[in-house]
């Protein structure tokens, strides 16, 4: 079995008794981003949910193998505990749960070595100025009433409090401008040391500034093609009719 590599292994899913996503077989090394690619619709935030662990998805075949051991069937907080995360699409407002409260008990249930309230605090501020935060924004209710390029910058302070060993980041550049952007593609550079990171996207915009080893194309729930960084380039040029 491979080791320091994430495979998912001709995965399927299925949500109320219908398949989404067809057999679908990719790899990521880690230190590499890796770029899933395809239109709106194709199944790439399905496969990461149902990877992860999400209960509306059930995975009917297949595995998710992690560094040589099979993770499939884990529950989601033992598979966050083996180094795998999750950046999702469209994270959920807490009302009355604050960020650091919220952070610093996934930090505790996902580290083997919890921390006290203390030296968390030092932590977390240490990381959050990193991203250009302030310690205000660490009192906020969770994701309540934050902009697209808040939540983005929420996402990247996770990834660097918990340093996974694989990360999905879905849609990690939806609704972001050109200054946003280069500032979460520069914090992922900064923060991946030798992390897997599967970068989800159906359009370019962040790979302009996170330049991926590896692109796999997905179209109605399959893997259509895969390639270098060439490959995105063509679909930027040419767009997916001409995959």
């Amino acid at each position: 079995m491979k080791k320091n590599v994430l495979q998912i292994n001709n995965i399927h899913i299925a949500a109320d008794a219908m398949e989404i996503v067809h057999g679908v077989t990719l790899e990521i090394p880690r230190g590499e981003i890796v770029a899933l690619m395809g239109p709106n619709g194709s199944g790439k935030s399905t496969l990461v949910s149902a990877l992860m662990g999400h209960p509306r998805f059930c995975i009917t075949g297949g595995s998710l193998v992690l560094d040589g051991k099979d993770i499939t069937q884990l529950p989601a907080y033992e598979k966050a505990r083996r180094g795998l995360f999750l950046s999702p699409q469209h994270p959920p407002e807490i009302p009355g749960v604050s960020v650091f409260s919220f952070l610093r008990s996934v930090y505790n249930i996902v580290q083997k070595h919890p921390m006290s309230v203390p030296d968390f605090k030092n932590y977390i501020e240490e990381k959050a100025a990193m991203l250009g935060m302030d310690n205000a924004f660490l009192k906020r209710s969770l994701n309540e009433g934050f902009s697209g390029g808040e939540k983005k910058r929420m996402e990247m302070l996770q990834l660097s409090l918990f340093v996974p060993t694989y990360a999905f980041l879905d849609e990690t550049d939806s609704g972001l401008d050109v200054d946003a952007l280069k500032i979460i593609a520069n914090s992922i550079v900064r923060i991946k040391h030798d992390m897997g990171i599967l970068v989800i996207t159906h359009h370019t915009h962040i790979l302009s500034y996170l330049v991926p080893d590896k692109v796999y194309v997905m179209k109605e729930g399959k893997i259509i093609q895969e390639g270098g960084s060439e490959l995105a380039e063509k679909i930027e040029k040419e767009g997916y009719q001409s995959i």
